[in-house]
């Protein structure tokens, strides 16, 4: 038997130069000079990308998608052999939970290709491997084995957005309640009235205002 891959195939490593200026910033964030750290601005709005969310940039969005595009592949020849237990669709990118999942998985996986043991990897396959199995298998279940099916809770997430009126009435409600307990209590104001004319009286000087 002849073979023109590798019996196994390394992991895709990120080659775009926007992710790894991405990591890059974040490793500045936590262990560079306080120029460096004062150069980059608010930590939190720095793009993470396991997180493709935050990667707001056009390009970099493109170089994560198809980083990730390339650790599914990856995944799928390396640690798939029955596809019932656990084959990643090849409609991932319209299931946001495959989406987030990928993006941990990869960038765990991508840390482990640096590192001068094995105990990260074996970490990994006890831990983080079986449990995004897991995680696949509980929330795709059949539903595109073959064909992507639609998203059974569309229905009642359509629901759940209309009803979103409703909520921010009974949110009011509640933060209303809550500003009147926490008002301090109305201590009445006592004031001195001169019987023939009504008006106050200065209780310092004693006149009629």
């Amino acid at each position: 038997m002849t073979t023109k891959e590798p019996l196994a195939l390394p992991f895709p490593m990120p080659t775009s130069e926007r992710i790894r200026a991405a990591y890059w910033n974040l490793y500045l964030s936590e262990n560079g000079t306080d120029a460096q750290k004062g150069r980059l601005g608010d930590a939190t709005l720095l793009p993470r990308p396991w997180d493709i969310a935050t990667c707001i940039d056009p390009d970099l969005r493109r170089d994560v998608w198809e980083w990730y595009e390339d650790v599914v592949t990856w995944f799928n020849h390396e640690y798939v052999w029955d596809p019932a237990a656990g084959l990643i669709p090849p409609c991932w990118p319209q299931h946001p939970h495959l989406i987030h999942d990928i993006g941990v998985l990869a960038d765990q996986r991508r840390i482990i290709a640096t590192a001068t043991n094995s105990n990260s990897l074996e970490e990994w396959h006890r831990y983080s491997l079986p449990a995004f199995l897991e995680r696949l298998h509980d929330r795709t279940r059949q539903h595109c084995d073959d064909h992507h099916q639609p998203w059974p809770t569309k229905a009642r997430y359509a629901r759940h957005q209309a009803e979103a009126r409703n909520r921010y009435i009974l949110i009011d409600q509640d933060l209303a309640v809550g500003a009147e307990k926490a008002a301090p209590p109305v201590v009445p104001a006592l004031r001195l009235i001169d019987k023939d004319t009504g008006r106050p009286i200065d209780p310092g000087t004693g006149e009629v205002r």
